[in-house]
């Protein structure tokens, strides 16, 4: 498996040689989408992009844990978490690169 990491950077500079904006065009436009994201999220809305999968906010409820190493239960208090479904579309494509 990969150990490559895909950035913000990186994001920037593909929009920049794909679009032809310039670097600074190209940075603020993918902060500008990652934002939009980012408030929709915090928001409780879910961000749906086609092709690719679905981001969305979850409740958890409080609960008992338990520390594996001691055995002593411990409170885990309620809290919101992010999940991503990907698209059957992204599934197959990361399964057919599985192949290569």
């Amino acid at each position: 498996m990969s150990e490559k990491t895909l950035t913000r950077m990186d994001l920037s500079e593909a929009v920049f040689r794909e679009v032809g904006l310039s670097r600074n065009e190209s940075a603020t436009l993918v902060e500008s989408v990652l934002q939009h994201m980012s408030d929709s999220l915090v928001k409780g809305e879910q961000v749906k992009i086609s092709s690719f999968g679905t981001f969305s906010v979850r409740d958890k409820a409080a609960r008992v844990g338990r520390n594996p190493k001691t055995g002593e239960e411990v409170p885990i208090l309620p809290r919101r978490v992010l999940t991503f479904r990907p698209s059957h579309l992204m599934k197959e494509r990361v399964a057919a690169g599985n192949k290569a």
